[in-house]
């Protein structure tokens, strides 16, 4: 019972953090942290312990399995040299530059045992940095963050993995270590994108027989994440990679026809989830935080002193971590731009190049990722305690706690002076699929043969296929005391609700011809869809 009133109490706070988030002016990661911290406080007493492999099974799948099936796969195409250049480049040049600061700094920290630390404190978190600019950011730069997040937790773990084995082995080949980074890298989006596929076959089967009940799709879709984080796993592919290719790809199996309950059911339910379980990380970062202190100097006889010296060995390796990401960034991005002129294209953004480098380089905040990879690292090594693990915990922790409030500093900063600008090609795409997809709603109801039963009913039809095709004719009443214009009422409604639904599978179909066309992106395909899917909704139950 005492687990279920903890798990109660964390998911009463993270609904409260939102209210509190909305009174007090601090991004709502650094609520949660505090509430969490309190909530820990010795007074209070509350303790988690966490196991890292279930905290890390447990949250990361769903989240980055979400990550995946919202990001813009166009954009995501579009800006793929950028995205991997900070994705893999980044994470490189980061474990080799910061993993040698850190052995430095701490000559008690390995070297191996430095470069895993540094590769964990790699990877990004775009919904802490979304949070916080409270997307005021160029929606370039945006993308890029986010598709650095989902591609540099894949490249980060694994390279934690490969450092943590060679500190464990003592034995480290470049050679096998890039080998096996490609197969297992290729092997986890593999392993995603089959289970994934064939989640959508069993789905469509389902479908075609009548078992659409939305319940058990979205169901699936719960399990979907955790099933490919696991299969990868046991076959000794990267589950990260895994649980993200599946949400990319179940984002394109999501277009089944006759699935709007379950889209809208769909929709919500990892809407809460997502809320609830990035609630739930910040929230336990904040209890960890009194044990991580007390772990660190716990073997020290003064505790101030000790504490002072910890916190600014954190932040001296938090600036060489900025350091390092500003100068790649920086490199790059002229780079980029060079060669953007050379081949006589435009800039990537409007946003002045310094500033976007800067936005960029803040943007780059810690998060769950960190967390979990870090209280992954075993107790014991060859037998005997792991050399500084509690050491390495609370670097980590400092490090996401910095990187959260140089954003809450920097980012609005930055962003002043800036309003941005509309996204006119985006918005021109919304309003050419609304075009085109009346257009064919229109052409499905002009091509429609009705089989009325009398010649009056032949004339209802008609009107009402012209009244559905206006859309600003006045509707008929459709409300009368007698019976006989009830029944009539009955009658046009349901037959007003056969023509309508027509005419919006028409207008789906036609946006999923204009997205296998890329001629729309993924979000106005899921705004369009969605807009489309209430209207369908609204309709209610119509037999065929």
């Amino acid at each position: 019972m005492q687990t279920a009133y903890t798990v109660l109490i964390l998911l009463m706070l993270v609904g409260l953090s939102r209210l509190i988030g909305r009174v007090i002016p601090l991004p709502l990661p650094l609520v949660q942290i505090a509430a969490g911290a309190l909530l820990a406080w010795p007074t209070l007493g509350l303790h988690v312990a966490l196991d890292p492999e279930l905290f890390l099974f447990l949250f990361l799948p769903p989240l980055l399995f979400s990550d995946g099936w919202r990001m813009p796969k166009r954009e995501l195409w579009r800006l793929r040299g950028p995205i991997l250049t900070l994705a893999v480049g980044l994470v490189l040049f980061t474990v080799v530059g910061a993993g040698y600061f850190i052995h430095w700094l701490l000559p008690s920290i390995p070297l191996p045992v430095a470069f895993a630390l540094a590769a964990v404190l790699s990877p990004t978190d775009a919904v802490a940095v979304s949070a916080i600019s409270q997307n005021r950011l160029p929606t370039p730069l945006m993308h890029m963050l986010q598709g650095e997040a989902l591609m540099n937790d894949a490249t980060g773990l694994v390279t934690f993995k490969f450092a943590l084995a060679a500190a464990v082995t003592g034995v480290f080949s470049l050679a096998n270590a890039s080998v096996t980074f490609v197969l297992v890298a290729l092997g986890g989006l593999a392993v995603g994108v089959a289970l994934s596929w064939l989640v959508g076959r069993l789905r469509s089967w389902m479908i075609a027989r009548g078992w659409d009940d939305p319940a058990t799709h979205v169901v699936f879709m719960l399990l979907l994440p955790f099933a490919a984080y696991v299969l990868a796993e046991r076959l000794g592919a990267s589950g990260i990679l895994s649980a993200v290719a599946a949400g990319m790809m179940q984002s394109w199996l999501d277009l089944l026809p006759r699935q709007t309950s379950t889209r809208l059911l769909n929709r919500s339910v990892w809407s809460l989830l997502e809320f609830a379980f990035n609630g739930l990380i910040f929230l336990l970062l904040g209890l960890q935080l009194p044990d991580i202190i007390k772990a660190v100097v716990s073997h020290e006889t003064s505790l101030w002193p000790t504490l002072l010296y910890r916190c600014l060995d954190v932040v001296a390796i938090f600036l060489v971590l900025l350091l390092l990401r500003f100068v790649w960034v920086q490199s790059i991005w002229r780079l980029s731009v060079l060669l953007r002129r050379l081949r006589g294209k435009g800039e990537v953004t409007q946003v002045p190049t310094a500033r976007s480098c800067w936005l960029l380089t803040v943007g780059g905040v810690r998060g769950a990722v960190t967390l979990a990879g870090v209280l992954s690292v075993p107790l014991l090594m060859g037998g005997d305690a792991f050399p500084e693990r509690d050491l390495l915990i609370f670097i980590a922790a400092g490090v996401i706690l910095l990187s959260l409030i140089a954003a809450c500093i920097a980012l609005p900063l930055l962003l002043r002076g800036i309003e941005k600008s509309p996204d006119d090609k985006r918005r021109n795409e919304v309003r050419d699929a609304w075009r085109k997809t009346a257009e064919a709603a229109i052409h499905a109801l002009e091509v429609e043969e009705a089989k009325p039963a009398d010649a009056a009913e032949a004339a209802l039809a008609v009107e009402l296929k012209a009244r559905i095709m206006s859309e600003y004719r006045h509707q008929l009443e459709v409300f009368n005391d007698s019976a006989e214009a009830q029944a009539l009422a009955f009658q046009m409604d349901l037959l007003e609700r056969r023509l309508r639904l027509k005419a919006l599978r028409a207008q789906r179909l036609e946006l999923y011809k204009l997205s296998r066309h890329h001629q729309i992106g993924d979000d106005v395909l899921r705004e369009v869809l969605g807009e489309l899917d209430l209207s369908e909704a609204n309709l209610g139950q119509v037999k065929a």
